[in-house]
């Protein structure tokens, strides 16, 4: 866990976020489930980067319909993360981001919105 490498799971069924969680300890990237309570709250916290407390909001929304991966501090092991888990035949997550300047202060609900909404876009396509 040197590297700060981290992935943050979202909804993902239990089977395929073991796997997951297999592949980015063997790659030494750390992995968090994060649950329904937690997606108010930044991506920053959500990823544990130093300087973002935990907020004092509660989700009280629904469920996502869908999964989401989140990377964060995976600059260089993005493309190897991406191509291990492809060789190791996990089915893919549509919903997938890398924390930026851009949506480090979002909360896990808009980035949800935000990638659905591309993700239906893209789809019409």
């Amino acid at each position: 866990m040197s590297n700060g490498a981290h992935v943050l799971l979202f909804r993902v069924e239990p089977i395929k976020a073991a796997q997951i969680e297999s592949l980015c300890k063997n790659l030494g990237i750390s992995t968090s489930k994060i649950g329904l309570a937690d997606y108010s709250q930044k991506l920053a916290y959500l990823a544990g980067i130093p300087g973002f407390p935990r907020e004092d909001i509660e989700y009280t929304g629904p469920e996502f319909p869908s999964e989401m991966m989140v990377f964060s501090n995976m600059a260089d092991m993005l493309d190897r993360f991406l191509s291990e888990y492809k060789k190791a035949g996990i089915p893919p997550i549509d919903l997938k981001a890398v924390i930026t300047p851009h949506n480090i202060f979002w909360s896990a609900e808009d980035l949800y919105k935000e990638l659905s909404k591309e993700h239906q876009a893209f789809q019409k396509k």
